[in-house]
C-alpha cells in the first residue's frame, strides 16, 4: 500500500519529462521507462500471476481455520456472515481497482491517499499499513511452524520458523517470477485441499450427517441468529480478505497495469469470497450452529469427522502449504511497500529505496523483513495477531475516501474519461466501502487499537521531522531528482 520509487541516478535523462496529467492529478510515468531500461523492477506479472499472488496473500482455506469463531460470534449463520463480508469488501475493491488505474504506480494507499488527498496524510497511512506489513509475515510464519510443529512435535518449533523465512526469503530475492510459479503449484494442491475437504462433507451430509440435506438456509440463517449476530460474525470474516488490496504494491511489476490490476483487484476479492462463502455453507451443513468444543480448532474435529487421520494429516498440510505461499505474498508486498518509501525519501534510501543489481529485487528490504519475522520465535499466536489489522483498515477506509475526493476534484470531461458508472461507483459504493471498514477498525481488540495508536503517534513525530513541522510536504521521489 506504498508508492514506489527508483534509486536516485537510475534514470535515463530522456525520461525526466514524462508527466500526464489527469484532470488536475498528476501522474509520474518514469516507471515504466525506467524498467524498460534494465534498471527498476521489471514487468513480467500478468492477470494470472497477480490474481494467483493475491489469493494466495488471503489464503482461501483459512476460512477453515476460522470457521469455528465465524460459526460461533454468528450462531451458526457462518455462510451468511461471510456473504455480507464479501458484498462489503467488494466495495472496498472497486475503489482499489478505480485508483490504480489513476495511479498505476506501486504505492497502493501511500500512494493514492498521498497524490489524492495530501501527501502529509498519505505518509501517515504509509506508515500505518507499514506496521502490518512489517509484521503480518511474521504472524504467517508463526502460525504455519505452529500447524507443522503439531503434525510432527519432533522437530522444534524454532526450526519450522526458520525453515520458513529462510525458504521465503530465497524465494523472493530471486524474484517475482520465481514466486509466481511456485505459487502457481502450491495454489493448486491448497485447492485440492478444499475441494476434498467440500467432497467430503457433501458425502458426510448425505449419509444423514449435520443437517442431512445439501439444500438447506440454516448456513444463512442460523440457529437463533440475529443481524448483529451476523455483522458480528462478519466482522471476523473481513479478516479473511486482507491481502486482495496488497497486489497494487506489484504494479510496476505488472503488465499493462491500469488494466490488469483493476481486473485482478476484483477477481480476487469475488473469487475469494466465493471460496469463503462456499466452505462456509458446506462445513455448516455437516456441523449446524455455533457450539463446538473449541471453535478455533472446529476444521480439525469436522475434518476428523468427514475424512479420519489420513484426511486430518492431508488437511494439515494444506493449512501449512497455505500459509507457506501466503508467506511469499506477505514478504514481497511488505518489501515493496518499504522500497517505495524508502525511494521517496521517507525512510533512509540508501538502505530501503535500494535494488539489487542481479535480481532487480529490493533485497534490503526483504531481509529485514526476514528478521522481523524471527520475533515469532519468542512469540505466541495469539499476541503476535494484536499487530496487524489496524493499518490495513486505516488504509481500507481513506482509500475509499480517496475515490470520492478524486472524483469530485475531476473535471467534467476528466470524469467521463477516467470515472465510469458516475457517481455510484465513485462515491456511493466507496461511501459504504468507507463505512464498513471504518466500523470494523473501532471494533478491533484493545491491544491491536492500542499498539496501532501507539504506532501512529511515532509515525507523527517522524512525520513532523520530515516536514520541519508540517511546513512543507514529505519528500517525494521524481524523476527530475534522478
Amino acid at each position: 500500500m506504498t508508492a514506489q520509487l527508483i534509486g536516485p541516478g537510475t534514470i535515463p535523462e530522456s525520461a525526466t519529462s514524462s508527466i500526464i496529467d489527469l484532470g488536475g492529478l498528476t501522474r509520474d510515468t518514469t516507471q515504466s521507462t525506467t524498467a524498460e531500461s534494465g534498471t527498476g523492477l521489471k514487468r513480467t506479472m500478468n492477470l494470472r500471476s497477480v490474481t494467483l499472488m493475491g489469493l494466495a496473500y488471503m489464503t482461501p482455506i483459512i476460512a477453515l481455520g476460522t470457521f469455528g469463531v465465524i460459526a460461533k460470534d454468528s450462531h451458526g449463520a457462518a455462510a451468511m456472515s461471510y456473504l455480507l463480508a464479501t458484498i462489503a469488501m467488494l466495495f472496498t475493491a472497486n475503489s482499489y481497482g478505480r485508483m490504480s488505474v489513476l495511479h498505476p504506480e506501486s504505492g497502493s494507499a501511500y500512494t493514492y491517499v498521498g497524490k489524492t488527498i495530501s501527501r502529509k496524510l498519505g505518509f501517515l497511512v504509509g506508515w500505518a499499513v507499514l506496521l502490518d506489513y512489517m509484521f503480518l509475515p511474521m504472524v504467517v510464519w508463526l502460525i504455519g511452524a505452529s500447524y507443522l510443529n503439531a503434525l510432527i512435535p519432533a522437530v522444534p518449533m524454532w526450526a519450522w520458523i526458520i525453515g520458513y523465512i529462510a525458504l521465503n526469503t530465497a524465494i523472493n530475492i530471486v524474484g517475482i517470477n520465481v514466486a509466481d510459479k511456485i505459487n502457481f503449484v502450491l495454489m493448486v494442491f491448497q485447492a485440492i485441499v478444499i475441494a476434498t475437504f467440500v467432497g467430503l462433507s457433501i458425502r458426510s451430509v448425505m449419509g444423514g450427517t449435520g443437517t442431512g440435506t445439501l439444500l438447506s438456509l440454516s448456513p444463512f440463517t442460523g440457529q437463533g441468529s440475529s443481524l448483529t449476530a451476523m455483522v458480528a460474525g462478519a466482522a471476523v470474516a473481513a479478516y479473511s480478505f486482507l491481502g486482495f488490496d496488497a497486489v497494487t504494491t506489484m504494479s510496476e511489476e505488472t503488465k499493462d497495469p491500469k488494466r490488469t490490476m483493476p481486473r485482478a483487484i476484483m477477481l480476487i476479492a469475488v473469487i475469494g469470497g466465493l471460496i469463503f462463502i462456499g466452505v462456509a455453507y458446506f462445513t455448516q451443513l455437516v456441523h449446524p450452529g455455533g457450539m463446538f468444543a473449541d471453535s478455533s480448532s472446529a476444521a480439525y474435529e469436522i475434518a476428523m469427522t468427514i475424512g479420519g487421520n489420513l484426511f486430518t494429516s492431508i488437511f494439515v498440510a494444506g493449512l501449512c502449504v497455505g500459509q507457506f505461499t501466503s508467506g511469499i505474498a506477505t514478504q514481497a508486498s511488505a518489501s515493496r511497500l518499504m522500497y517505495v518509501m524508502g525511494r521517496d525519501g521517507v525512510l533512509p534510501r540508501k538502505v530501503f529505496g535500494h535494488l539489487s543489481k542481479r535480481f532487480n529485487t529490493p533485497v534490503p528490504c526483504i531481509l529485514i523483513i526476514a528478521a522481523v519475522g524471527l520475533i515469532a520465535l519468542c512469540m505466541d499466536v495469539s499476541t503476535s495477531t494484536s499487530f496487524v489489522n489496524f493499518g490495513a483498515f486505516t488504509s481500507f477506509t481513506l482509500v475509499n475516501v480517496s475515490l470520492i475526493v478524486a472524483y469530485a476534484k475531476a473535471s467534467r470531461k476528466d470524469r467521463a474519461e477516467n470515472f465510469p458508472h458516475g457517481a455510484l461507483r465513485n462515491v456511493i459504493f466507496p461511501s459504504f466501502g468507507a463505512m464498513f471498514c471504518f466500523y470494523l477498525l473501532i471494533h478491533l481488540d484493545s491491544n491491536a487499537l492500542a499498539l496501532g495508536l501507539a504506532w501512529l503517534a511515532i509515525g507523527v513525530v517522524v512525520l513532523l521531522f520530515l516536514t520541519k513541522g508540517l511546513r512543507k510536504d514529505p519528500p517525494e521521489y521524481s524523476a527530475d531528482e534522478a
